[in-house]
């Protein structure tokens, strides 16, 4: 009988799987594994060790163990058993986001025919001989008609697929696309009439990332060069004999001049293990001085290290928050221990990680989604030895195996790019505040806005709140206008997109040389194009969602024949602009709404003399497109900076003394109960990017609402006032923090599935009629289709959490009973989008 083990698979099925092992392969809990499932090969990591092997089938082997001690910790993975119950995930995919190290495997695609393949190969093989014979004798072919739904080009492209794989061996997928031109959906056609098979291969490979380097030869002989040859070996002798390839390149040295040179022995190619490079847009600064509130917040962590306590740490915009976490970072490894500093924009991890490493130079590493899959595992790798006890990063990073964790860190805690939008649907605060109690570490959750569950939590005692009141260097909180833009209206007869305020006061900021900051919180240049003739709003083909309009960019300007296109932020689709109505045939087509990019624009023809800038995901593509941005702003090349909410977050520009927000209030029109909160918390920490250096800033605020209590409380600096009148309402409501929501959400590509599926799980729920659990819906998501995917949802309300779980788990069981798939069910605990 052979020894087996528990492998959890990145599969969506709440069980693990048992294997069996062969001799001399016995892997340890928590390493990672090649299991067999279907016809695929998957990257898995073994949960247990000497299990029984199921009576009822034979049990498979595994195919390869791919490391000798185990990558996951203990306490590593009772988080991830933790995470699989509270958020109802499969064990599997928890760990899968716990190790980013796919870089190390190799994966191999591989088709192969069927026997049903066969058959219709065969039959299609007789039918065109018949056809044949039969054009030949001058008659039609009646019944033996080509499949009216595929296209004669399609059919013959399935034909050459199920004829290069006749011979029955599987062949690799790129080889199949080279060999008859096929494209992905053509194959997943094949596949889904089981004409042919997929399967998959995986194998270990190296993911060192490796530079080359051209090396010169010391004492080697000079025969006659050419110039090209002389100009690379004075560059050479110039950088202490030796330069990356990629730098030789760049200086415009052909490599085949290069290659002579290796050849004739007086240069050599070394390869090397390539340096990692934290990057970091501002100078060097000189070490923090703390102040006395922000000594007494250090003290109160650095006391409390070595054991579990959870801090708020509620500071005001521009109070130094950031100083008391570098701070405090400095006394846990001060002491032996591991930090992490956990933020909420990848965009911000620059920036804090140029910060550490001038505080901690090579003890830093960086984990975040925009690393390539080799430098992941890099960092991921360094961390475990121990060679950067420093971590920072967003989300993902809480999982970062750092030895001896003495202190997380979640700086902007109330932010939502903290919870994950696809499986596991987790909230890296809360999983970072589980790690710590596991950990026995303290962990911080910082923010000028807490969010009200945090603040609850403290104001029960759960959480020590630390309070910093006042600004560094008692520099004044910025003052806040709400210009009433009902009574703009009135007052001009126009419906302008900047107030008369905004524009005089970015015009006295901009002649007086300082930096002006606005805030217009949509993409795009409208957000919504009508046709006044009949009212059709152009939507998306694959989302029920309005199409966005965008003026092309200089680089993309060829994109659309019109010069402009109509764009999908949800599935990236996108089109020309119809020069008519598609529905009524009107060349009246309404342009509703403006977006950063018309603002952009608008500020150009006001201020045509200023030095504009604009953030936002169209300017912010690549991986270095927010760095170089903020270092123009931080260098005065940019003094007026339009953009989304991408501006509000942590960014600390001292030449920046006028905010204006433009639009922030719409969102209070928003089917969700979180909305007063989410609009206070921008218009707190946008108005706090204003006066964070020697002149003091002022905030300009256009409203349609400036009697509403979060409006008036942000324009105050009242977080306390308004958690207090939102609490209120939280409360006779139950919503969080005064009870716990889950969103349940039922999709499928097929309008009758999502229907029948919904109605199956709603009509479970009216007989089972969970005590202390109130179940709204199902209904029709408020956005019913994205990305082709029809879309029901029902809201779970209870004041405990573990009858929640409990009806969830059995609803999950019902669910599976019912043949409804896992993966069209989507269990979203404690969520924070309703959408």
């Amino acid at each position: 009988m052979p020894v087996c083990c528990e492998v959890a698979l990145p599969v969506p099925l709440d069980r693990t799987f048992t294997y069996a092992v062969r001799a001399g392969q016995l892997p340890q809990r928590g390493a990672r594994v090649i299991a067999p499932f279907r016809n695929e090969k998957l990257i898995g990591v073994v949960t247990a060790l000497n299990v029984k092997a199921p009576a009822d089938f034979e049990v498979r082997y595994l195919e390869a163990v791919l490391d000798d001690e185990p990558l996951l910790n203990e306490q590593l993975l009772t988080l991830a058993e933790w995470m699989a119950q509270y958020y109802l995930a499969p064990l599997g995919e928890v760990l899968r986001g716990m190790l980013p190290l796919m870089a190390e495997v190799r994966r191999t695609v591989y088709y192969r025919i069927t026997d049903l393949g066969r058959d219709v190969l065969a039959n299609s093989v007789e039918r065109e001989a018949a056809n044949s014979q039969i054009l030949k004798s001058g008659f039609g072919a009646p019944g033996l008609k080509r499949r009216s739904k595929v296209s004669k080009e399609e059919h013959d492209l399935e034909q050459r697929v199920l004829s290069r794989l006749s011979t029955g061996e599987p062949v690799k997928v790129s080889t199949l696309r080279t060999a008859t031109a096929a494209t992905l959906p053509v194959l997943a056609g094949l596949v889904r009439r089981k004409w042919i098979a997929r399967e998959t291969a995986a194998a270990e490979r190296d993911a060192r990332r490796m530079e080359r380097f051209a090396v010169l030869v010391p004492e080697a002989r000079l025969p006659n060069l050419t110039q090209k040859q002389q100009a690379i070996l004075a560059e050479l002798a110039a950088c202490a004999g030796e330069l990356p390839l990629t730098e030789l390149r760049k200086r415009d040295l052909p490599s085949s001049t290069l290659q002579t040179l290796v050849r004739r022995g007086l240069v050599r190619i070394d390869e090397r293990p390539a340096v990692f490079h934290l990057g970091g847009l501002l100078p060097a600064t000189e070490p923090f001085r703390l102040n006395e509130p922000q000594t007494e917040a250090l003290a109160s962590v650095a006391t409390a290290l070595g054991g579990f306590k959870p801090f708020l740490l509620h500071g005001v915009t521009g109070s130094g928050k950031t100083a008391v976490y570098l701070a405090a970072m400095q006394k846990a490894l001060d002491r032996g221990m591991a930090s992490i500093l956990l933020v909420p924009e990848i965009g911000l991890t620059p920036q804090t990680a140029g910060l550490l490493d001038q505080a901690f130079g090579q003890k830093v590493a960086l984990l975040h989604s925009a690393l390539s899959p080799e430098e992941r595992s890099e960092q991921w790798r360094r961390i475990r030895r121990g060679e950067a006890p420093i971590v920072v990063g967003t989300r993902s990073a809480v999982f970062a195996p750092a030895p001896n964790l003495g202190l997380i860190l979640v700086d902007e805690e109330h932010d939502q790019s903290y919870k994950q939008e696809e499986t596991p649907r987790y909230n890296a605060r809360d999983v970072a505040v589980m790690r710590a109690k596991l950990a026995g570490a303290v962990v911080v959750l910082g923010s000028a806005t807490p969010s009200l569950e945090s603040w609850q939590n403290s104001a029960q005692g759960k959480y020590t709140r630390i309070e910093i009141r006042d600004r560094v260097m008692n520099r004044p909180l910025p003052e806040v206008e709400l210009v009433d833009m009902r009574r703009e209206f009135q007052e001009t007869g126009q419906d302008q997109l900047f107030s008369r305020a905004l524009v005089a006061q970015t015009r006295e900021a901009l002649d007086r040389g300082e930096q002006a900051l606005i805030l217009l919180n949509r993409r795009g240049y409208s957000f919504a194009v009508i046709c006044r003739a009949c009212g059709e709003k152009l939507e998306c083909e694959n989302c029920a969602i309005s199409l966005t309009h965008h003026k092309p960019q200089a680089e993309d300007a060829d994109q659309a024949r019109t010069g402009q296109r109509l764009e999908c932020h949800y599935c990236g689709y996108h089109r020309t602009i119809p020069a008519r109505c598609p529905k009524c045939g009107s060349e009246h087509l309404y342009y509703l709404g403006a977006g950063s990019q018309q603002g952009e624009e608008r500020l150009a023809e006001i201020f045509p003399g200023a030095r504009i800038g604009r953030m936002d995901r169209d300017t912010v593509r690549g991986r270095y497109d927010l760095e170089r941005l903020l270092e123009r702003l931080h260098s005065g090349e940019i003094n007026l900076l339009v953009g989304t909410q991408m501006i509000a977050k942590g960014h600390d520009i001292h030449g920046i003394t006028l905010v204006g927000v433009v639009g922030c209030d719409h969102a209070l029109s928003m089917p969700d109960f979180r909305a007063a909160e989410r609009v206070f918390q921008l218009m707190t920490q946008v108005s706090g990017r204003a006066g964070r250096g020697e002149a003091p800033g002022r905030v300009v605020v256009q409203t349609y609402y400036p009697d509403h209590y979060a409006i008036v409380a942000a324009s105050t600096h009242d977080f306390a006032g308004f958690a207090e009148r939102e609490l209120k309402f939280r409360r006779w409501m139950h919503y969080p923090p005064f009870g716990v929501l889950a969103n349940v959400l039922i999709q499928s590509a097929k309008l009758e599935e999502a229907v029948a599926w919904s109605g199956e799980v709603g009509k479970w729920f009216q007989q089972a009629a969970p005590e202390g659990v109130r179940v709204l819906g199902p209904c029709t998501a408020p956005i019913a289709r994205i990305k082709g995917t029809y879309r029901f949802h029902l809201i779970l309300k209870a004041s405990s959490r573990k009858a929640l779980n409990a009806v969830l788990r059995a609803m999950l069981t019902h669910a599976e009973a019912a043949g409804i798939p896992r993966r069209n069910l989507i269990v979203d605990v404690d969520a924070l989008r309703l959408m």
